[in-house]
């Protein structure tokens, strides 16, 4: 069994102490590499755009956290601002340096994306069965570690039982970790799948898709949906390109709705500006 390594309260973990602050130091750009437990997978360039914007004007606010390793500096957290700093043309970026075993870099990275909720539910879903495969981890120590209620890793970790497409939508924010759950009532990957398509396809809310399920685990066949109009997918695809984000049209020509999706706060704040006239 993998010795298990006591972190403290979270996130309290990773902020520098009295001591670790003389160890704050500049570095180039090009001596960091990537942490390779890093439980974020993905990294949208369009999603970077604010946190950009921000470096350009302000610099990096708040270090990152690395390693020496052979070579260079190998990150602890904080690939994206790492990436969002190359985007803005720095060269150097104000890295604080840490004494960490390869043991305790996936989970003070995954703490870190998790407390500031950079994670998609599949990648949180990952981490979380990494740390159990891996370093022998159980749902309760997991609890402690990451400061999340039982039931949340565990709800998370059933997401991964689901089919690649499915899991593949949920990564991109196309489907909702509450569909995914009313998804999981149907045991058969091939209903699932059935069921996730209808979601995607219709717009479906999450009470509209609990409704699906029950129907289809009493072997009630799925309606088939119309098809967004040729006019419909062109103006869905022009949003898509004036917001620079997902957007989601459900419905016919006559009546629906329009998705507009975020990732955080700063880009909600842009979208509503944008929607505003700003």
């Amino acid at each position: 069994m993998a010795q298990k390594t006591v972190l403290g309260r979270g996130i309290g973990a990773l902020l520098p102490s009295a001591e670790q602050d003389k160890k704050l130091i500049l570095c180039g750009i090009e001596e960091l590499t990537p942490n390779k437990h890093q439980p974020r997978k993905v990294f949208e360039t369009d999603k970077l755009r604010d946190l950009v914007a921000s470096i350009k004007e302000k610099g990096v606010i708040q270090p990152l956290l690395s390693r020496r390793v052979s070579g260079g500096y190998e990150l602890i957290a904080g690939e994206r601002r790492w990436r969002a700093a190359q985007m803005a043309g720095l060269k150097e970026v104000p890295v604080i340096l840490r004494d960490v075993r390869d043991t305790e870099m996936l989970e003070l990275a995954l703490i870190e994306n998790i407390q500031r909720a950079d994670l998609n539910p599949i990648e949180e879903a990952e981490g979380y069965q990494k740390l159990i495969d891996e370093f022998d981890y159980t749902q309760e120590e997991l609890s402690i570690r990451v400061g999340k209620e039982r039931s949340t890793i565990s709800n998370h970790l059933r997401l991964l039982k689901l089919p690649e497409p499915v899991k593949k939508d949920i990564s991109e924010g196309l489907v909702t970790t509450g569909h995914a759950k009313a998804i999981l009532g149907l045991e058969s990957p091939q209903m699932q799948i059935e069921a996730h398509t209808a979601v995607v396809k219709r717009g479906l809310s999450v009470r509209e898709t609990e409704s699906l399920v029950k129907r289809l685990a009493k072997g009630e066949p799925v309606k088939k949906a119309k098809g967004h109009s040729a006019d419909i997918e062109k103006v869905q695809d022009t949003l898509k390109r004036s917001l620079g984000t997902k957007v989601t049209i459900s419905g016919s020509d006559r009546k629906g709705k329009i998705m507009i999706e975020y990732y955080s706060s700063d880009e909600l704040n842009r979208l509503i500006d944008i929607l505003k006239g700003g």
